[in-house]
């Protein structure tokens, strides 16, 4: 499952990042601001309409990611 499928509320563990062919130099952005494997993610909100962005906490920081960026991060429940 993708960190963009998660529910609002919902909490989870990163287990790996991976790009778009279109973008590889997202892993490298993503790992450096904290979704790295074994961090727990949690998703704050999603914005409205359509859930993009979405808000989520990794470690003690918050961000904001569009839906095909948290697409990137897989986690585990």
């Amino acid at each position: 499952m993708t960190l963009a499928e998660l529910s609002r509320g919902a909490s989870a563990i990163v287990v790996s990042v991976r790009a778009p062919p279109e973008a590889p130099e997202w892993v490298e952005w993503l790992e450096a601001i904290g979704f790295l494997p074994g961090e727990h993610v949690r998703v704050i909100t999603h914005g409205i309409p359509g859930g993009d962005p979405l808000v989520v906490r990794v470690g003690d920081s918050t961000f904001a990611l569009r839906r095909i960026e948290a697409d990137c991060v897989t986690v585990q429940l």
